[in-house]
Parts: C-alpha cells; structure tokens; sequence
C-alpha cells in the first residue's frame, strides 16, 4: 500500500527532510532497502549502514539526519514510528467472510457478520464470534468460547472451552488456551484429580505466541 513521504509526515507528525513526492511502498532493513522501499535508524551499531543505505527513506531522529542520504522522517523515537509506518503499508488482509466446506460450525454457535471460517476448524457448541474475527485452519473454538470483534485465532490454535478473548486480539499458530491446570490432591490410596471448572480471560489487543498456553482457572477464571 503505497504513500508518498509527504502524506507520511502529515499522519504520523514528522518533519521531512526531502521530496514530498517520493513514495514508498514496503519496509526493508538499511542494508537491504531500495527504491519504495522504508527503513528506520534507532541503533548506532548500524550507523554504517544508514550511511551507505539506497532506502526510499529513513526515520531517524534529528541527531542522525546528517549521516543519511536519502530523505529522512523525523522522529524522537525512530522506532515506535517505524512499527505504526510499517502497520501502514502492510496492513493485515481483512477476513474473507464464510464459512469453509470443511469447516464445522455447531447449530448453537453465533457467528457475526464478516467471520471466516478457515478449512477444517471447529465451532462448537454456544461459541459466541464476534464482527470481522479470522479462525484459522484446523484451529478450534470449543464450548462456551467468546471471541470478541476483530481478532484472529491461527491455524490450529485451540480454545478448549470457557476461554474469553477480546477484541483486536491475536492468538498465533499452536497456542492452547483454556485446558486443564494441573491439580490434584493427595490420599492415602494415591491422587484425586481435582476438577479445572474456570476459564480464561484475556483482554482486548492481546497477543499470545505461537505454541504458548494458558490453564484454565480451577475455580474462578
């Protein structure tokens, strides 16, 4: 998604040193950057770099603009800067709304409009998804699961059951959430297992990475 350095610096309050028009259209790394393409300098290890780099342009804070040739984006902190230009140019693909012939979506889950529904997930019974949300393939949102509008479940990502999930979140390739916690009780003829009857809850804009998990509460959430 391209944008010209002008638009840039008006969006996101930077000062410009260079043509307006130029326009950028990826990110790429000082030494690897060249037309269209957007770099940043936050680390003076890279200082050689910056100098020698053929980027469409650099953010770098005011200290640092001598060192570069190229058109410079002025910021105090080069790299926040980067990370919101960057969401920019490569934003996330909007889901596909529907629902996979090979999916299987249970008669009492809600489905919001604009959800899609990857090859062979699983919605089970009473999930409740909300507007815009992505569920990857072969991921799985069991019983009583909550998905708030905006996020993304990944390719096999699991939701046992009870789990919560707010909006904007992101739960990446592999992740569990919302198994058994690991509690027992000790007797005189061996362990008893003590029952895991919480669930989870996770906020809005949250990301978990991928093969991470987290338990469910044994009693409370």
């Amino acid at each position: 998604m391209a944008r010209t350095l002008g638009e840039l610096a008006a969006q996101f309050g930077c000062e410009l040193i260079g043509d307006p028009a130029v326009s950028v259209s990826r990110v790429a790394t000082l030494s690897n950057a060249g037309d269209g393409d957007l770099s940043f300098f936050a680390n003076k290890t890279y200082r050689d770099e910056l100098r020698a780099t053929r980027a469409g342009a650099v953010i770098a804070r005011d200290a640092d603009a001598e060192d570069c040739p190229v058109p410079v984006l002025l910021s105090a902190d080069p790299y926040l800067t980067y990370a919101q230009m960057a969401a920019l140019l490569h934003p996330l693909p909007p889901p596909a709304a529907g629902v996979h012939i090979t999916a299987v979506v249970a008669d009492t889950a809600q489905l919001a409009d604009g959800v899609q529904v990857s090859p062979k997930a699983v919605i089970d019974e009473d999930a409740v998804i909300g507007e815009n949300v992505f569920v990857g393939p072969g991921a799985i949102v069991g019983p009583r699961c909550r998905i708030g509008e905006d996020s993304r479940i990944l390719a096999n990502a699991t939701l046992v059951q009870d789990v919560t999930i707010g909006k904007r979140c992101i739960v990446h390739p592999g992740a569990v959430l919302g198994s058994d916690g690991f509690g027992n009780a000790r007797s005189d003829t061996g362990w008893v297992k003590v029952p895991q009857v919480g669930g989870v809850r996770v906020g809005d804009d949250v990301e978990i990475g991928a093969n991470s998990t987290i338990d469910r509460g044994a009693i409370d959430d």
